[in-house]
């Protein structure tokens, strides 16, 4: 049996969102930890989420790793191809959202998509082709601050022109709310002069409305929203039933502990709500890089409040505080400190038993996979849109959440610990 849907994600918590709507739809749903290089059972999956680290690669790179995902996707002959992106168009004047979705239509041999970042329900819209985050444009949201991806610039026309190969056009909102007839025929009439069209969001119905027009296209891109209205689309083809009991997971005992490396607005009320309440400790890069902290002293603090209830450990700061820290070592090993430290941190933890992982932020969450090395994981129910209850399949059962920066609310964190029990 083919998969229905066969998807690319340029980060990890970027993939987990992606299969969570998939599941919330009624698609079964695994996501696979980069390509895998050996034979995977998709028996039991309408949907696969491949889930890369190639966001913030340099453009040829992330294009390289994306083309072997989809070739690998192609072979098992899925009927739809999706490239998922962050609601918040995360990326350079240079790429990667732009370069790798050229690469994706030429290997397709398609010649035009839609960019569809919108997620109504964590406030990210579109309109006039301008993306918001909440009442806020994109580059007064908070995301002119990002520490790898600074978002300057609103309209998604702009930006994407700037980074791909041929004309972006825009679907506006007056064609959206006339239906997917008036969409479909707007991408009929943008695809004789252009290769992408920006659509306008600003609800939910939008979404589905936009899924049913889209319904014929080989490749979409977009963020997790996107996805809401597909399932129906395979169901009305006759190639698949709509399931309702695609979220189930294992029970699963031991301890949990959170790893916080966003350092987003929401991350930030997050880890203070969660410092009310338990022990937590944070991992100062600065300290790190000097040697003045070292992994022994937070595995001694570990094992030492162990018994006491779920432990954080912690990089989330302010964007002052952040630039002080890139300011003395540097962009890029600001950013590797931290990430190289939550991933020998979290291979020590699971040596010591650890079966529980909630996890915020796009890097650290990529850490967290790299230390633990799982190859797939089984899709549960939702904590917050886009953020799952994930399963770790073969080897030692554990249960991970992982979590893009601004999603969720402020007991984000007390949920995830909730939902583990």
């Amino acid at each position: 049996m083919s998969i229905l849907l066969g998807c690319i994600a340029d980060d990890f918590t970027g993939a987990t969102d992606l299969a969570s709507f998939l599941v919330k739809s009624g698609m079964r749903t695994v996501q696979l930890i980069g390509v895998p290089s050996g034979a995977v059972d998709l028996s039991e999956a309408d949907a696969v989420v491949i889930a890369l680290k190639s966001r913030t690669l340099p453009s040829d790179v992330a294009v390289a790793q994306s083309l072997e995902a989809l070739e690998w996707l192609k072979k098992q002959h899925c009927e739809q191809y999706y490239f998922k992106y962050c609601s918040t168009f995360d990326s350079t004047e240079n790429g990667n959202i732009g370069p790798v979705t050229d690469a994706l239509l030429d290997n397709l041999n398609e010649e035009f998509t839609i960019i569809c970042p919108s997620l109504p329900v964590n406030g990210r819209t579109v309109y006039k082709g301008h993306l918001f985050v909440n009442d806020s444009l994109l580059n007064e949201s908070g995301m002119q601050n990002h520490p790898l991806t600074p978002m300057n610039d609103a309209n998604l026309l702009r930006v994407m022109s700037s980074q791909a190969k041929g004309k972006t056009g825009l679907v506006p909102f007056e064609i959206v709310s006339q239906g997917a007839e008036s969409i479909k025929t707007a991408f009929h009439d943008l695809s004789k002069e252009h290769r992408y069209a920006v659509v306008d969001t600003v609800s939910n119905d939008d979404l589905y409305t936009i899924g049913k027009a889209s319904a014929h296209l080989k490749l979409l891109t977009g963020g997790s929203g996107l996805s809401v209205g597909l399932a129906k689309n395979f169901e009305d083809k006759g190639l698949f039933k709509i399931r309702s009991n695609s979220a189930e997971l294992s029970k699963i005992e031991g301890d949990a502990v959170v790893l916080s490396g966003s350092c987003s607005v929401m991350t930030q009320k997050q880890v203070a709500r969660f410092q009310e309440t338990f022990q937590s400790k944070k991992i100062a890069p600065l300290d790190i890089a000097s040697g003045r902290s070292t992994l022994n002293d937070f595995l001694i603090w570990f094992d030492e409040h162990r018994h006491s209830g779920a432990l954080m450990f912690y990089a989330t700061d302010t964007p002052e505080n952040i630039k002080q820290v890139q300011a003395e070592l540097g962009v890029a090993q600001a950013s590797e400190v931290v990430e190289n430290f939550m991933a020998d941190l979290v291979a020590e933890l699971d040596k010591r038993g650890v079966t529980k992982f909630i996890v915020a932020g796009g890097e650290t969450s990529g850490a967290v996979v790299k230390a633990l090395k799982p190859t797939m994981l089984k899709i549960g129910a939702s904590i917050a849109p886009g953020v799952p209850l994930t399963e770790i399949t073969g080897g030692s059962p554990k249960l991970i959440a992982l979590k893009s920066g601004n999603f969720g609310d402020q007991d984000f964190f007390k949920k995830a610990l909730e939902m583990m029990l």
